[in-house]
């Protein structure tokens, strides 16, 4: 059965949602949305991530606090900057990574995206590298020193 329907509550949901978006019970939309919940469903499996092995789930939980904190401080120091008119000392900041785990990068990408004043720009999974744009930055090789200490280094420890 699993190989048929990999996800049963996503085909569910899909197809329930196809039927309430067509506003019909006719075989057709029936027909239809079954199909396109059974195909949907067979992509996500194509997209299924490694299975995690997490450790240490002190260091999970100190990395949330960091992450908490910082967030914080951020939006605070964004604040700031909008309030102050002053213009940004904007950085595009190329950072080698020890993480090569998929599921502890996803993650390093949403932390460093959910910072305001950081964004995610690109990885380079050959030279195992991350870009990172900062919005204001007076050092760019500590703030980059800074990600690597407080986020890459728990990731690794977490996941591999």
């Amino acid at each position: 059965m699993r190989r048929l329907l990999p996800y049963p509550l996503l085909w569910a949901g899909l197809f329930a949602m196809w039927l309430l978006l067509a506003g019909s019970l006719a075989p057709g939309q029936i027909l239809l949305g079954a199909i396109i919940a059974t195909l949907a469903c067979r992509a996500v499996v194509l997209l299924d991530p490694p299975k995690a092995r997490m450790r240490r789930p002190g260091t999970i939980l100190r990395l949330i606090g960091t992450l908490i904190v910082d967030i914080v401080v951020s939006n605070i120091a964004v604040l700031r900057l909008i309030l102050s008119g002053r213009q940004p000392r904007s950085a595009f900041v190329t950072i080698p990574l020890d993480l090569e785990d998929p599921n502890g990068l996803a993650i390093l990408s949403g932390i460093v995206t959910a910072t305001p004043g950081s964004a995610w720009i690109h990885y380079d999974s050959i030279l195992h590298s991350v870009t990172i744009h900062i919005l204001d930055t007076e050092d760019p090789e500590a703030w980059a020193a800074t990600l690597r200490r407080d986020y890459e280094q728990r990731l690794v420890e977490i996941f591999q």
